[in-house]
């Protein structure tokens, strides 16, 4: 029985991609395949490396009957690795965030962006099947020469965020503040700068007694974080609190203690924090860019344009108002209902079924 294995840049504990592998790991398993997840030493988070295989070890001794997916996210020697490997191919594609958004904040990020950016255009004929977690991701794949993509969102384990809730950091939340959450890493395309902004005027406009809760690592962008922490204090906010990397009963407990989820995001390729507070019944207002509008279906309240004072006075409805949220949560829910009826596993192996051997 060939196998079927995974090539990812890198693997974190909470990290989406890594999370997926996992999930995909076991899915293969189930279905009889001796399975591991691949990357580079160097990538791996350290309390991960006794799961997760060595890629220079698996291109010493690949099979011809082997499947290999690539997650391919950034710009990796793991990408070339693939490339060159003699066995069946397929390809998910989620996304590489564009190099010039890191030009400033650091360039060496920006560097390996580039490079992942050239890694895609270069990986075009080289898998059999090519997979896409949103339907904007699959249009750049085609804007660059891939054919007949098939999509497949990203595959949770929603278990996950709902299993603990760390009842202190709740108990520290729940104070009377209206608390207003953005997770993501801290990086440009997320526009934190711009939550900021909105929360500017709904704070000294319409709810001073309020909190701002970004949760997401900053590391690799210092400078941009610095930026961040220096509007803080240049706009004269309260109670702007920036959690950093958090546990996942800590993230649990943000989302159970907040009031609205404020995502003024430029560029997502699907933006799994959106599906995390429709499943903590968490009402959202969202800036429609990249695959936001697509991850949302008909769900949240989509801003148009980047109307910072108009931003505030919908999440104020969006959190003052209790007939508008519960029509946007009830939305919310049906959306999620959507993306759990779906049978995610069958998807994926109908999407692989060119490389799966007859039985």
């Amino acid at each position: 029985m060939p196998a079927i294995h995974q090539f990812v840049a890198g693997y974190t504990s909470g990290d989406a991609i890594s999370n997926e592998a996992v999930v995909f790991r076991d899915i293969f398993r189930s279905w009889g395949f001796s399975s591991e997840i691949f990357s580079e030493a160097r990538c791996v988070q350290k309390a991960a490396r006794k799961r997760v295989q060595d890629v220079s070890c698996y291109a010493d001794t690949s099979d011809l009957n082997d499947i290999v997916l690539l997650h391919l996210s950034i710009g990796s020697r793991v990408n070339e690795t693939f490339k060159n490997l003699n066995c069946k191919k397929a390809i998910l594609y989620h996304n590489v965030t564009p190099a010039h958004y890191f030009e400033i904040v650091n360039k060496q990020t920006a560097g390996v962006l580039q490079l992942g950016r050239e890694q895609v255009a270069a990986l075009a004929n080289t898998a059999t099947v090519n997979m896409a977690c949103s339907h904007f991701n699959a249009s750049e794949l085609k804007d660059l020469g891939y054919r007949d993509i098939a999509i497949l969102p990203l595959v949770l384990n929603l278990s996950l965020l709902t299993r603990t809730i760390d009842s202190r950091t709740q108990k520290k939340l729940n104070d009377g503040r209206k608390n207003i959450l953005f997770v993501g890493r801290c990086t440009p395309n997320k526009k934190i700068e711009d939550v900021l902004r909105v929360f500017a005027y709904y704070q000294k406009t319409i709810e001073p007694k309020s909190r701002l809760i970004h949760v997401g690592s900053h590391a690799g962008a210092e400078r941009y974080f610095s930026l961040l922490t220096s509007m803080v204090k240049d706009l004269d906010l309260k109670q702007v609190h920036f959690a950093g990397a958090v546990s996942q009963p800590e993230l649990n407990a943000y989302y159970a203690s907040a009031d609205a989820f404020l995502c003024m995001s430029e560029h997502e390729g699907f933006c799994i924090p959106l599906i995390e507070s429709m499943l903590h019944e968490v009402p959202i207002l969202a800036h429609a860019s990249a695959a936001i509008p697509e991850t949302l279906d008909g769900s949240g309240i989509l801003l148009q344009e980047r109307r910072f004072d108009l931003a505030a006075e919908l999440l104020a409805q969006l959190v003052q108002n209790p007939q508008l949220r519960d029509a946007i949560v009830k939305q919310q829910t049906e959306r999620l209902d959507r993306y759990r009826t779906r049978n995610l596993e069958s998807e994926l192996k109908q999407h692989l079924a060119p490389l799966l051997p007859s039985r």
